[in-house]
């Protein structure tokens, strides 16, 4: 059994099973987490105003008092009141730093929390996330999947930088 338990929360259009997860998920059991990945389907009609809240719903019956880590892509970020409120540290992949309550809930924040993005998405902000904490990875012409142009190799690269940024984190 392992010894700490990490939440992965999907993004709206990139699930538990894509890349960053699966290697992330990898890195993670390998330092003792055992994982519970969140699976969802977010509506196609949702309201850009209340989808926080429908994050918020969709990840607090995944928490318990054996959770020790929340990781979130793009949408799942949106899960950050949560991690403020229950202090736990958190993985932000991607996150959605252009919405207030994201910022918000980030500042709120008492535990720490990384915050990885690159420059070539519209949702990352590094000044913010530099002012937010001092655990950022910005990996440059990253998109919000976090790909580089150019061969693919670089965008492994990439993923690997984020594996061991994370592996550090939670040693």
């Amino acid at each position: 059994m392992a010894d700490r338990r990490a939440v992965l929360i999907p993004g709206r259009g990139y699930d538990t099973r894509y890349p960053l997860f699966l290697y992330l998920g990898e890195a993670l059991r390998r330092a003792g987490f055992g994982l519970h990945g969140i699976s969802w389907q977010v509506p196609e009609d949702f309201d850009v105003d209340t989808i926080g809240r429908w994050v918020c719903d969709q990840v607090a019956p995944s928490l318990n008092e054996r959770t020790d880590l929340l990781v979130g892509k793009s949408l799942g970020t949106l899960a950050a009141p949560l991690a403020a409120a229950r202090g736990l540290p958190a993985v932000w992949l991607t996150p959605l730093l252009h919405r207030a309550e994201l910022v918000d809930a980030l500042r709120r924040a008492t535990a720490p929390f990384i915050l990885v993005g690159g420059t070539a998405d519209s949702s990352w902000d590094s000044a913010t996330a530099r002012r937010l904490t001092p655990h950022v990875l910005e990996i440059p012409a990253a998109d919000h999947a976090l790909m580089v142009p150019g061969p693919l190799a670089h965008s492994a690269e990439a993923l690997g930088r984020v594996c061991t940024v994370v592996e550090g984190f939670v040693r």
